[in-house]
């Protein structure tokens, strides 16, 4: 694989009180013809996140035709999950609904955060609601830390879901930083997931200690996967799978990495992988987790 950049196609400009800084986790939901919207995960003054949206034209030449000045998703009431942030991590259509799944945002004192997974739905084109005020994807006895970032993909009767579950917290240079990897889970409904702690993608050796953001693609021979794997900083990596449980690593095919300068140049990571006209088109964050935006590549062929 060789990914072609085309350039960043958004970042903030600070317009707009609950978009002062970062695009990240970007998601593409197609809107007919060559539309597409996307989802963006925008901070605050407060550092608190709010899921934003665009109308991203994407012909010969990819364009941002317009930003939506109100966010789609908001952080929730205090005291719940998400009154820190509510950060899209992934959509599907089921019938009328587009079920929105989205990463809920608690500080902490003696580690710095806390996730869980939320739910809003949207019926057909209407704003999307909160499924209930809680979770549904939490810490629980096998995984007591935070569960985030998912990939979730309905398949016959059956949903799949690939998400982020923290392992544990080290001490490092006095201060606490996460380990978390990916796991893989499934549901009859989309909203309850038997969790099993079926490990999809472990750690590569001991200097890496995120693994987060899977995007799954399905073909007719095997499943895909792309994701931001992290030691120093984060990178971009891919794995293959048989049954879409199983993964084999292949980080060396992922044919895409920073650039020699600008708003890509010291990381890349948060990757969507989506298909447009026979073509595979990727999404992806850049320096600082997102605050110089998302830019686009293309796979060539």
């Amino acid at each position: 694989m060789r990914w072609r950049k085309l350039g960043r196609l958004f970042a903030p400009d600070g317009r707009w009180a609950w978009m002062q800084s970062h695009a990240a986790v970007p998601f593409a939901e197609h809107a007919g013809g060559d539309l597409f919207t996307v989802y963006f995960s925008a901070r605050d003054a407060a550092q608190r996140s709010h899921t934003g949206r665009l109308t991203l034209e994407l012909g010969s030449m990819p364009r941002v035709l317009d930003v939506d000045p109100q966010p789609v998703l908001s952080p929730g009431a205090l005291g719940c999950f998400d009154d820190s942030g509510a950060m899209l991590s992934w959509i599907v259509k089921a019938g009328q609904q587009r079920r929105f799944y989205y990463i809920g945002w608690n500080r902490g004192v003696t580690v710095p955060f806390r996730n869980s997974v939320g739910l809003a739905i949207a019926q057909d084109d209407k704003p999307p609601v909160r499924y209930a005020e809680g979770p549904i994807l939490d810490r629980s006895a096998s995984e007591p830390h935070f569960v985030a970032s998912v990939c979730v993909l309905p398949d016959g009767e059956r949903w799949r879901l690939w998400y982020l579950s923290c392992v544990g917290w080290d001490i490092i240079n006095g201060a606490p930083r996460h380990r978390y990897h990916i796991k893989y889970a499934e549901s009859a409904d989309g909203i309850v997931f038997d969790r099993r702690g079926v490990v999809a993608l472990d750690f590569a050796g001991p200097s890496e200690y995120a693994i987060s953001r899977p995007s799954v693609l399905r073909g007719s021979d095997r499943w895909r996967m792309w994701y931001s794997y992290r030691g120093t900083s984060y990178r971009i990596g891919y794995a293959e799978s048989d049954d879409g449980r199983a993964w084999r690593r292949q980080d060396g095919l992922a044919g895409i990495d920073v650039s020699a300068d600008g708003w890509d140049s010291e990381m890349i990571e948060y990757p969507f992988v989506f298909l447009h006209r026979g073509q595979h088109f990727m999404l992806y964050n850049g320096n600082d987790y997102g605050r110089t935006g998302f830019g686009l590549a293309v796979l060539d062929t």
